[in-house]
């Protein structure tokens, strides 16, 4: 496939996504009066049709393995980071609520930052260091008393595919802080929508659910040993032709 189909169908995908996200944002503050479950459920609609429009038109699928390993107990989930389609996809896929924790610059952004200042996300200034821990701490046990589950990206950023960055102990903390289990996935979305690329390359996706790991007995170091364990093994397991290049 040359690469300028790819870029045009890149582009197709780009200005539909547009449209729909001017458009959702404002329905989305029609159902700010609704109840939260509902009013979840109905923004996370622009998540399906996102993921929907990369497959259809992009040539994006992907599977799924391991759904069965969530817990039905509140939970803190650990994603590997490669790219914007986990962030879109694992919102509508989970079977309860996720709550990100997001920069809250974020927020300001037109139309996408409306929608999602609509959710009971818990946005941070990173600025303020522990104090904004402190934070997410109060406001995730909050979430998760209400049912909810909490989403973050313990490397933090996007990362390469095939690279591994810093582990940082946040959401493991917050596991340990609240007795809560955590939920590791590894995934190769990068590899279709790579980081800071425009264009959009056809494949498959698989996103893998590990087992819950209880945090009892050990410290958030420990803890996020286990998961940064999980994850890349894991990772080697889906992309083997990506790290059997590094060897």
């Amino acid at each position: 496939m040359s690469r300028f189909f790819l870029f045009l169908r890149s582009l197709l995908f780009f200005l539909l996504m547009t449209i729909l996200t001017v458009v959702w944002s404002m329905a989305c503050l029609l159902f700010a009066p609704f109840p939260y479950a509902r009013r979840y459920y109905l923004t996370a609609r622009w998540n399906v049709i996102v993921v929907w429009m990369a497959k259809v038109i992009c040539g994006i699928r992907y599977e799924v393995k391991g759904f069965e390993n969530f817990p039905d107990a509140p939970a803190v989930v650990l994603s590997k980071h490669q790219s914007a389609w986990e962030t879109i996809f694992l919102l509508q896929m989970t079977p309860r609520p996720l709550v990100f924790v997001f920069k809250k610059s974020l927020t300001y952004i037109p139309f996408f930052g409306w929608g999602i200042a609509l959710l009971r996300m818990i946005p941070i200034d990173r600025s303020k260091g522990r104090d904004a821990f402190a934070q997410v701490v109060v406001q995730g046990r909050k979430r998760l008393a209400d049912g909810q589950w909490i989403i973050m990206f313990p490397e933090g950023t996007r990362i390469p595919v095939g690279q591994t960055g810093k582990y940082k102990n946040g959401g493991t903390r917050l596991a340990v802080e609240t007795n809560t289990v955590v939920v590791p996935i590894a995934h190769n979305a990068g590899e279709c929508w790579p980081k800071n690329s425009f264009i959009k390359k056809p494949g498959l996706i698989t996103v893998s659910i590990g087992k819950p790991i209880s945090p009892e007995g050990l410290d958030s170091s420990e803890l996020m040993a286990k998961v940064e364990n999980w994850i890349e093994s894991e990772m080697r397991v889906i992309s083997p032709h990506v790290y059997s290049k590094q060897q």
